[in-house]
């Protein structure tokens, strides 16, 4: 019956009731007090491990899939970006690509890989949203295939909004505005964990193993910028 409310269009309801009410409410109260400005400034140089676990970078292969214009507007958006490539105990490769900025405004909203990749000329053969196992705990991540000519690569990638995992663009929305509401201004990092390979679920083990190693090595302040307070422990 159409005028039945399930449960699914209720919630539908609700977030739009919600995202509505607090944009109202932004406008009154706007917020003033950045995150970032409360904690030690972020230093991606040294907030990621240049060796862990197995894992050793490779200075010789730097990573980028954008062209100098897209660069060159992410550097313009972006306080800080990082890229780099480490090597496994059995000679994979995995690419680590990470963009922060100290304003998660609508402006500085993260740039997504599904859009940036398409962007680039990539074909996105498969995207789901799942959960990985980093040490006992599930991160919420994308996993993303792209492929380009006869480049496969499966993609990992995930947003911390403040302290929080935010991984759909709604999810970053609705940080970002539950922080307004507390009159902050969080910040935000993009965290993109990638590897070429043909076999897309070979390549998701991979990635997932990297990410739990990287965690693993990380001291628990590391932890809560890049994986979010509710999974630093």
């Amino acid at each position: 019956m159409s005028g039945v409310i399930t449960p699914v269009r209720l919630r539908a309801v609700l977030a739009a009731l919600l995202l509505v009410s607090a944009s109202v409410l932004g406008h009154v109260t706007r917020p003033t007090v950045h995150i970032a400005d409360q904690h030690e400034k972020v230093e991606l140089e040294t907030l990621f491990p240049k060796a862990f676990g197995d894992w050793r970078l490779d200075p010789n292969l730097p990573v980028s899939i954008v062209s100098p214009d897209v660069e060159a507007m992410l550097k313009s958006l972006y306080a800080q970006t990082l890229s780099r490539t480490y090597v496994g105990p059995s000679g994979e490769r995995i690419m680590l690509s990470i963009a922060y900025g100290g304003d998660q405004s609508d402006a500085t909203r993260a740039h997504r890989p599904d859009v940036c990749y398409p962007a680039q000329g990539f074909d996105i053969l498969s995207a789901e949203y799942t959960s990985i196992d980093v040490g006992g705990a599930q991160l919420p991540v994308r996993h993303m295939l792209a492929k380009l000519g006869q480049r496969y690569e499966p993609v990992t990638f995930w947003f911390i909004v403040g302290e929080r995992v935010a991984v759909s663009g709604q999810q970053q929305k609705f940080a970002q505005l539950s922080y307004g509401l507390r009159g902050l201004i969080p910040d935000g990092m993009l965290v993109r964990v990638s590897s070429i390979n043909p076999d897309a679920d070979a390549g998701y083990r991979d990635q997932a193993r990297f990410i739990a190693d990287m965690r693993a090595a990380m001291p628990h302040p590391s932890r809560v910028r890049v994986f979010g307070s509710s999974l630093a422990g």
